[in-house]
């Protein structure tokens, strides 16, 4: 099964990428503003519920690669390697201030939470960087892959409910601070980017 070592790796690369600033995080954080803490719960349930849609395909695809060849899923392994090192650069080239004062019209937190998970779920670049990002963190001689990442799919689940819970609840605080500290946004997204190409580069290298 996964290693202590393999799952420090996940939890600290998911961290990275959750805490990141990006569509999902700022919708929990303005819709935290603009209704409340209530709101933001039901949005980050949402986006992290969509998560398991993504989870889901991803076993499958990726459990049907490795069954069909083992040199194709490292080459989809390596190929997902670039692909972070790619968002990294990316990132770093796009950061800028988020735009905190767009938050939408008031909805209920059941409307909040399906248009969430709707969200999450129709958004072709999450399914994507999951294909990629999993791969990273299997190892094929330590148990079958797919049992691998439906754990770490599930633990990602957890993790980014926790985190955007906790950005939620939060929401007006973090808001106010990112309007005082206009290059904080930009610098967090440039860290952020520079420690998704330090883990591709890291990720594509073969152990000894």
């Amino acid at each position: 099964m996964i290693t202590w070592s393999q799952f420090g790796l996940f939890t600290a690369a998911s961290l990275v990428l959750i805490f990141t600033p990006g569509p999902d995080i700022i919708y929990v954080m303005t819709r935290g503003m603009a209704q409340g803490r209530r709101a933001a719960l039901a949005a980050a349930a949402g986006f992290s519920l969509g998560n398991f849609v993504h989870t889901f395909f991803a076993v499958i695809g990726l459990s049907a690669l490795l069954a069909a060849s083992a040199t194709a899923f490292h080459i989809v392994k390596w190929a997902g390697a670039a692909y972070l090192i790619y968002l990294g650069i990316r990132m770093i080239r796009n950061a800028s201030a988020a735009d905190l004062s767009v938050q939408g019209p008031r909805m209920g937190g059941w409307t909040v939470f399906r248009q969430s998970i709707v969200a999450n779920v129709l958004n072709p670049k999450v399914a994507i960087f999951f294909l990629a990002f999993f791969p990273q963190f299997i190892d094929t001689g330590r148990g079958a892959a797919h049992y691998q990442m439906m754990l770490l799919g599930t633990f990602f689940v957890l993790l980014t409910f926790i985190c955007f819970g906790l950005v939620g609840l939060c929401s007006g605080w973090i808001g106010g601070w990112l309007r005082r500290n206009t290059k904080a946004e930009m610098r967090m997204g440039q860290i952020a980017g520079a420690i998704l190409i330090v883990l591709g580069l890291s990720l594509a290298i073969p152990e000894n």
